[in-house]
C-alpha cells in the first residue's frame, strides 16, 4: 500500500485507505514555474502509483492563472490529462481526497496534503526548446521532492543524455527472449515507490538491477517497461530503431 507523508499532521499515511474507492488526487498550482512544474509531476507520480495499486482516481488542477499554459506543459511533460479542479471539486462522491501543493502553501478542506519543496532553474519555457522533455522529467525526477532542487548549467544536457544510454540498453535487452520481472527486483521498486513516492529509489532499484549478472537481459528490458509505467520517461522508445 502506498504511504505518504501528509504535510498537515508529519505522520505517514496510507495514500487511499480505502483501496478500491475512487480517489481524488488535485493539484494546486500557484505559478508557471519549476516549481508549479514539479507539483504537477509529484501529482502525475502519485496518480500513476494509485492505479497501479488498484485504486481509480480522479485527477483534477486548481490554479488560478496559466490554466492553458500548465496544461500544455503537462502534456509535454508525459503528464496525464487534468480536469479543472474549479469546476469538478465539489458535489463529487469521493471519500478520499489527497492535494499536492508547494511546500508552505496552505491548502483549503480535508484531506492528505503531499508538500512539494521549490524547484529553480531553467524558466519554465525552458521546454519550448527542448528535443526531448523527458530529459526535464527526468532531472526533476532524480531529487527527492522533499528537497528543495536547483538545476544547475548543464543538468538538461546530462539527463538526456542519460536517458539516452538507458534506452539504447532497453531497445539491446529487448532483442533477448523476454522473461518476467524478478519478483526480487518487482518488490525492491515496489517498495520504493511505495514509501513516499521514493522515485530516486525506483531509479536506484533501475541502476542495480543493471549491475546483477543474474538477470537475463529479457527479464532487464520487462523490469524497465514495468517501471515505466510509473516513471513515464518512454524507457521503450528506441525499440526496433539500429544499434
Amino acid at each position: 500500500m502506498l504511504r505518504i507523508l501528509d504535510a498537515k499532521t508529519g505522520e505517514t499515511v496510507p495514500a487511499a485507505p480505502a483501496r478500491r474507492a475512487l480517489t481524488r488526487v488535485e493539484a494546486h498550482v500557484s505559478g508557471r514555474d519549476l516549481t508549479g512544474l514539479r507539483v504537477l509531476l509529484t501529482t502525475d507520480l502519485l496518480l500513476r502509483a494509485l492505479e497501479l495499486g488498484g485504486t481509480p482516481v480522479l485527477p483534477l488542477l486548481t490554479a488560478d492563472r496559466h490554466q492553458a499554459e500548465l496544461h500544455a506543459a503537462a502534456t509535454a511533460l508525459g503528464i496525464r490529462p487534468f480536469e479543472d479542479g474549479r469546476d469538478l471539486a465539489s458535489g463529487l462522491g469521493e471519500a478520499q481526497v489527497v492535494h499536492v501543493t508547494a511546500r508552505d502553501t496552505p491548502v483549503p478542506g480535508t484531506g492528505v496534503t503531499v508538500a512539494v519543496a521549490p524547484a529553480g532553474g531553467p524558466d519554465a519555457d525552458v521546454l519550448n526548446g527542448l528535443a526531448d522533455p523527458a530529459a526535464l522529467r527526468l532531472a526533476l525526477l532524480d531529487a527527492p521532492r522533499r528537497t528543495a532542487l536547483h538545476l544547475a548549467a548543464g543538468a538538461l544536457d546530462e539527463a538526456g543524455r542519460r536517458l539516452g544510454r538507458v534506452r539504447q540498453s532497453v531497445a539491446g535487452w529487448a532483442r533477448s527472449p523476454s522473461r518476467p520481472v524478478p519478483e526480487k527486483v518487482r518488490g525492491r521498486l515496489r517498495d520504493a515507490w511505495e514509501d513516499d513516492l521514493d522515485v530516486p529509489g525506483v531509479l536506484g532499484v533501475l541502476r542495480w538491477m543493471e549491475s546483477q549478472p543474474e538477470i537475463p537481459d529479457g527479464a532487464r528490458f520487462e523490469t524497465c517497461a514495468y517501471a515505466d509505467r510509473l516513471l513515464a520517461l518512454d524507457l521503450t522508445r528506441d525499440l526496433g530503431r539500429p544499434a
